[in-house]
């Protein structure tokens, strides 16, 4: 049986393979916080933006239609988001190299961090197992937390559907900010 403890600043993910458990985050409570790596070569961290709103959206893969889709939808709102008090942080399998180069193609003006060993990912609960024409295979769920100035998570997406998402994230934002 294989065991592995994960210490992610103040939290602690505990996962037997074939059984165990995972650490998820619940809507009200503090997000858990991490360090990864960000396509500007610097660790990064959730407590790095204290006294932001966060928008942290988990996805599976640079450089695909759907992420590439969300990725630029982000960045087209990126200034509205901005006004509210809130940096987005983008969070993928991907390596930081990968990252920087999926910017660079797109214009992309936020951070996106590299969760090469599924780490964030477990611990927001969205390294699922998906089935895709009849195979089965462990990746990113698409999801997006909101994390208030406070560093508590405010609201949820998971499985979320790239069309029209962004807006909704902003206008849950918009509300918040009243």
């Amino acid at each position: 049986m294989k065991v592995v403890f994960l210490s992610i600043i103040g939290y602690s993910y505990h996962n037997e393979r074939n059984g165990g458990f995972n650490m998820t985050v619940k809507i009200g409570e503090k997000a858990p916080d991490f360090k990864l790596p960000a396509n500007n070569g610097e660790m990064v961290s959730l407590s790095d933006f204290k006294g932001k709103n966060i928008v942290l959206y988990f996805y599976p893969k640079d450089m695909t239609p759907g992420c590439t889709t969300e990725a630029c939808d982000f960045r087209d709102h990126n200034e509205q988001f901005e006004e509210l008090n809130a940096v987005i942080l983008g969070i993928s399998p991907d390596p930081a190299a990968r990252h920087e180069k999926f910017i660079e193609k797109h214009g992309l003006p936020f951070l996106l961090l590299a969760d090469e060993n599924h780490e964030a990912a477990k611990i927001f609960d969205v390294w699922q197992l998906k089935k895709n024409f009849g195979k089965e295979y462990m990746g990113i769920e698409r999801s997006t937390f909101l994390i208030d100035k406070a560093g508590n998570v405010v609201k949820e997406w998971r499985k979320v559907k790239v069309k029209g998402h962004v807006e909704e994230a902003l206008e849950t934002l918009r509300e918040l900010e009243k």
